[in-house]
């Protein structure tokens, strides 16, 4: 049986497959048509339309903080994702997807419900930082604390995880986005410049950083100026950018000081010396893992591909489902089921 894992993220979706691995990873954005509700395109070919589109046409994104914020969109979403995954639209695979810390049980029930009516025979929800995790290679089935910070698209959930359970956590809105629209208002505030979302990412991956830089690297970076109303070339330096996402970073470094304040004693102890992984695309950013390192005093590290580690850990966990270990249930609740 093929069964399947989603992370469906704010900003990326990705897919795993049993025996195959991460096999799909696209933009979670789907374009439709206003006037007839037809869904026109899914992942990248829709995301190269936003912001390009004509007034018929309307690029969203599904989801917001990791749930659901257009269920008629996440429901095709789903349906392209699974049709894709198993190669047909007959076969109902057994789907297991990843969720923020903070879902709410409406929440909950409200992407069960949409994964059933894509094509899942059964639906299982996982907490993102426990898959995280697991994809990181933590072994959480011990009485140990270990530490994870998931940086995603459009939340970071910070959780102490602990015979794979979530002892304590801590889930906010500052993320990537809150980082890419950080950037766009800096450069309004400063240059009178609007730049969008796309540009936006492109700046936080080439000079985007949390630390000081050694050397000081510089980026030229086109907008729309807002006096003129023209086309207008500006250059930005790394320095700037550490001022300019200076807000979202500190909320990211304040949620780990706040879980690691509520952590028992005895696995705050685990945690100093096993370390805090970080996972999740916005991890990479230059410097970040020393930020949080020489503010909490514990070793900090990114983990091998943290981009793929929620999809990855949700996908091992599918397979200690199959296989009836100790601790599934606690790994992942079953939510949902249609016969």
């Amino acid at each position: 049986m093929n069964d399947i894992a989603i992370d469906l993220g704010t900003s990326t979706v990705q897919v795993y497959v049993k025996g195959k691995g991460v096999i799909i990873e696209e933009p979670s954005v789907v374009a439709v048509d206003r006037v007839s509700g037809k869904v026109l395109k899914v992942g990248k070919e829709a995301e190269q339309m936003l912001g390009r589109t004509p007034g018929n046409i309307l690029a969203v994104r599904p989801l917001s903080g990791g749930v659901i914020s257009d269920y008629g969109a996440t429901l095709t979403m789903l349906k392209s994702l699974i049709k894709r995954a198993t190669g047909t639209a007959f076969f109902k695979p057994r789907v297991i997807i990843s969720v923020p810390s903070s879902i709410t049980e409406v929440e909950e029930r409200a992407l069960c419900d949409a994964a059933i009516s894509a094509g899942a025979k059964k639906t299982y929800l996982i907490e993102g930082p426990v898959a995280a995790a697991i994809g990181a290679g933590v072994d959480i089935s011990k009485p140990v604390g270990n530490l994870v910070v998931d940086i995603g698209g459009g939340t970071t959930d910070v959780a102490v995880i602990s015979m794979h359970n979530v002892v304590t956590c801590e889930s906010i809105k500052f993320a990537g986005d809150a980082v890419n629209e950080a950037i766009i208002k800096y450069i309004r505030r400063k240059y009178n410049i609007l730049i969008g979302e796309r540009t936006a990412e492109d700046v936080k991956i080439n000079i985007g950083c949390a630390w000081p830089c050694e050397k000081i690297s510089k980026m030229e970076v086109k907008g729309r100026c807002l006096i003129e109303g023209l086309p207008k070339m500006i250059e930005i330096s790394s320095q700037e950018l550490l001022e300019a996402i200076e807000e979202p970073v500190t909320s990211i470094v304040n949620a780990v000081c706040t879980v690691i304040e509520r952590t028992p004693p005895e696995l705050v102890g685990d945690i100093s010396a096993s370390g805090i992984v970080m996972t999740g695309g916005t991890s990479r950013l230059f410097g970040l893992d020393k930020l949080v390192e020489h503010v909490t005093g514990i070793r900090t590290f990114i983990a091998e591909n943290p981009e793929k580690c929620v999809c990855i850990g949700s996908g091992r966990s599918l397979d200690s489902l199959s296989q009836k270990e100790p601790g599934t249930i606690n790994l992942a609740r079953q939510l949902h089921e249609r016969l």
